[in-house]
């Protein structure tokens, strides 16, 4: 088959700062500007949209830092053209972290230009759909799993619970940990209609009620957590001793407010995850990610967009109104 190459002017969607209001739009931005960005140029595939990209979408949060802008933290795609030997044409790639979308030139583009350093080559069982539904969620949630399996955490244990259950690391979480053999529990304010089920929940909960107490019943051996503030207490006080704990998000607050009795009554362990992490490591739990922690359920977690409908999912992830994963089709044409 002979694939075209990229056009002369690539689409992009793109923020700018209009006089001190920051809006998003579809642009076309010539392909000789795009490529002068990095030594290994990408054909975008798919970009999934992260609360992240959200906040900076919808300006909610101050992470763009400069105008103009093309969001998006992540992107996968076949490599066009490379200065460095490591990569070649036609190579499945990912490129998540580094200020992409931030400091630099992100995702929701049908090209990228980036550093190869910064350049993840996909496992051979992953297609180019997978790693754009698994995207740096999956990535994070492979992560919180790697880290808490290092901590002692095995299916025998128990069940894990997995909270903010619908949003895009948790639903990967969850399909990962069952294909794992792990008992899972989620948690979530949204009515079970069996889609939880359907991508390896065991049990679906609503928000753990506790009361005064410092320490409530032992209910789970792991918990991931991507709420932060008041549920990420409510899941400390509920752990099984040795219990372990993976945080790495905010979408509740930034805030908590706990006791130090789950930490030297039960020997809870509360792991923070950073995704931003060296490409040594990357590459290690991308291998994973293609063996024993490949999900089974990406095409159910998956929602397939275009570039102009992101302003509704940005939309839709704040508001807490989204499951699953919004993923943008970049080579629909």
């Amino acid at each position: 088959m002979t694939i075209k190459p990229i056009k002369d002017l690539v689409r992009c969607w793109r923020l700018f700062d209009d006089g001190g209001t920051i809006t998003g739009r579809l642009v076309e931005r010539p392909l000789a500007e795009i490529a002068a960005a990095g030594e290994v140029l990408i054909r975008g595939a798919y970009a999934g949209v992260n609360y992240k990209d959200a906040l900076a979408g919808l300006n909610r949060s101050p992470i763009i830092r400069r105008f103009p802008c093309t969001p998006g933290i992540e992107l996968t795609g076949t490599v066009e053209r490379s200065g460095d030997p490591r990569f070649s044409p036609g190579d499945a790639v990912i490129v998540h972290g580094f200020g992409l979308g931030a400091d630099r030139d992100g995702g929701f583009a049908e090209a990228i230009a980036v550093d190869a350093d910064q350049v993840v080559r996909l496992p051979s069982s992953l297609s180019l759909a997978d790693a754009g539904t698994i995207g740096v969620a999956g990535y994070t949630a492979a992560l919180a799993i790697d880290a808490m399996e290092q901590n002692g955490l095995t299916p025998a244990g128990g069940p894990v619970a997995v909270n903010g259950a619908t949003g895009g690391v948790a639903t990967i979480a969850i399909d990962m940990l069952a294909g794992l053999g792990y008992t899972v529990h989620a948690l979530t304010r949204q009515p079970d209609d069996g889609w939880l089920r359907k991508i390896g929940a065991t049990e679906v909960l609503g928000p753990i009620e506790v009361g005064a107490k410092p320490l409530e019943r032992a209910r789970w051996a792991g918990a991931i957590d991507s709420l932060g503030d008041a549920p990420l207490d409510a899941l400390l006080r509920t752990m099984q001793p040795s219990g372990v704990v993976a945080s790495f998000g905010n979408a509740v607050g930034n805030a908590l407010s706990t006791s130090v009795l789950p930490f030297i009554l039960r020997g809870v362990r509360l792991l923070g995850i950073n995704a931003n992490s060296p490409m040594p490591l990357r590459q290690r739990i991308w291998a994973r990610i293609g063996t024993d922690l490949k999900p089974r359920h990406a095409a159910t977690i998956a929602r397939p967009i275009g570039l102009e409908a992101l302003p509704e999912a940005f939309q839709a992830l704040v508001d807490g109104k989204s499951r699953g994963r919004f993923v943008v089709r970049l080579d629909a044409s």
